[in-house]
């Protein structure tokens, strides 16, 4: 090999540039992001491993391949921005990369954190979209329908007025969204006597924006089998957005905001001894993976003790699927007795285990026909998009298949926007898993899931 050919070889080894944390000044600087940027590429030119998740990689490696000659220096800005938009922050190529510093590999690739970074760099120069501040904070969006007195849901039901949101706003037209719920689901909590006074309890649930806004069923359905297992659990008012649709454009001044105000809600139940029980794999996976390096000063080291207590619902249930308490008073069985389940790829990114998947087969009568492990395609808010509508049907087809080859009645994911993405794409749509037990504990619990056969 030549000296002028071994001299163009980029280095897998980090840059002195090198950084996912937004605390450090080098995170914020361009010209160093970039280095980082070519150097990741490299890594994954080379490697080839995660061609078949999202279409960053397909993208990165067409344009190196047929455009560059193999030279990921001569991409442009414009391809730059081409890869790293068409990541939608599934995590599943960090969970199958073999250069993560979580494995403590000396490359210290993190894909999805690089991403994160170029966007949070992006926006802080040219600030917010309408889309951004639209999509970017839930609970506003969610007041603003409520107060509506119903318009919102008619709104989203309207084809002409869902063409204006497209124009306006960037939510594809054909996008099935979720109602607005009347009553916010921490309202009927605490008339149903689930918020108290002091902080305490075995555990704390944390609801996510989801089940306070659009599907409160879910908290209740949550509640009724904790309830069933004698678990003490408490509900608590106020809480804000984990944050998520705030930072997958890279809105860190939102997020940070959004976290503290939750830390100073669910802290004090954890110093009481509670874990903090939340229903939606992605803000679960928020608040143990990403708040404990995105915050900041002391936020930064509440979110690690917050962290420390945070479970998935199924998790804290199968830690106690032996004692005495745990339910055994099971009433009903989901129609045919099967049930086709579906691993979210954000419980995948915890590395905790399928624990719905197995509570399911505590019922008496039931068997899962099949576990299905791709990505739905909706991931946050990225399938709501004009961009992303199309391509999150396409990645969701192998999830879509797997689901109907199962050839069962009832369907289950632990992920509520992966149902809304069935529940369009597939034409079912899968219940929780604490849906489908509580269900299992009520007399005809499946009559209406009957019916509809």
């Amino acid at each position: 090999m030549s000296g002028e050919s071994v001299e163009k070889r980029i280095s897998y080894q980090p840059t002195e540039w090198l950084s996912y944390d937004p605390s450090e000044e080098k995170y914020w600087d361009a010209k160093g992001l970039r280095e980082e940027v070519v150097r990741a590429f490299e890594i994954c030119h080379g490697c080839r491993m995660c061609f078949k998740y999202c279409d960053s990689f397909p993208t990165l490696f067409s344009l190196i391949d047929e455009q560059h000659g193999g030279d990921v220096r001569r991409l442009t800005e414009p391809e730059v921005e081409r890869v790293m938009d068409a990541c939608f922050q599934c995590k599943l190529c960090e969970v199958q990369c073999p250069y993560t510093p979580r494995d403590g590999h000396e490359f210290q690739l993190d894909f999805p954190k690089l991403v994160h970074r170029h966007d949070a760099v992006k926006l802080r120069a040219r600030g917010k979209t309408l889309r951004e501040r639209v999509l970017g904070d839930p609970d506003r969006a969610a007041r603003a329908a409520r107060a509506s007195l119903g318009l919102a849901n008619a709104a989203n039901r309207s084809r002409p007025l869902r063409v204006l949101m497209e124009k306006t706003v960037g939510i594809h037209r054909d996008k099935l969204l979720p109602d607005f719920a009347g009553q916010p689901f921490d309202d009927w909590a605490e008339e149903n006597g689930y918020v108290r006074a002091e902080p305490g309890g075995e555990v704390v649930l944390f609801q996510t924006c989801f089940v306070q806004h659009n599907e409160p069923q879910l908290g209740k359905d949550a509640l009724e089998v904790l309830r069933a297992c004698q678990v003490d659990a408490r509900v608590v008012k106020g809480l804000a957005c984990c944050g998520m649709p705030a930072w997958e454009h890279g809105d860190l001044d939102a997020l940070r905001r959004q976290a503290r105000r939750d830390l100073d809600l669910l802290l004090p139940y954890v110093d009481a001894g509670a874990k903090v029980l939340v229903v939606n794999p992605t803000c679960s996976m928020m608040m143990r993976k990403e708040w404990p390096h995105l915050l900041e000063g002391e936020d930064r080291s509440r979110a690690a003790r917050l962290a420390a207590a945070v479970r998935d619902p199924s998790e804290f249930l199968w830690s106690i699927r032996d004692e005495p308490r745990f339910v055994k008073s099971f009433r009903s069985v989901p129609p045919g007795g099967k049930v086709a389940y579906h691993a979210p790829c954000h419980l995948r990114a915890q590395g905790v285990g399928f624990k719905g998947r197995d509570l399911l087969r505590r019922i008496p009568g039931v068997t899962v026909a099949a576990t299905v492990m791709e990505c739905c395609g909706h991931d946050g808010t990225y399938a709501m998009t004009v961009e992303g509508f199309g391509p999150s049907q396409r990645i969701g087809k192998k999830a879509f298949d797997g689901m109907k080859k199962a050839e069962a009645r009832v369907w289950a994911t632990d992920c509520p926007l992966a149902a809304l993405q069935f529940a369009q794409h597939a034409g079912r749509k899968p219940l929780h898993p604490l849906a489908i037990l509580a269900r299992a504990t009520r007399p005809d619990g499946f009559a209406d899931l009957e019916e509809k056969e």
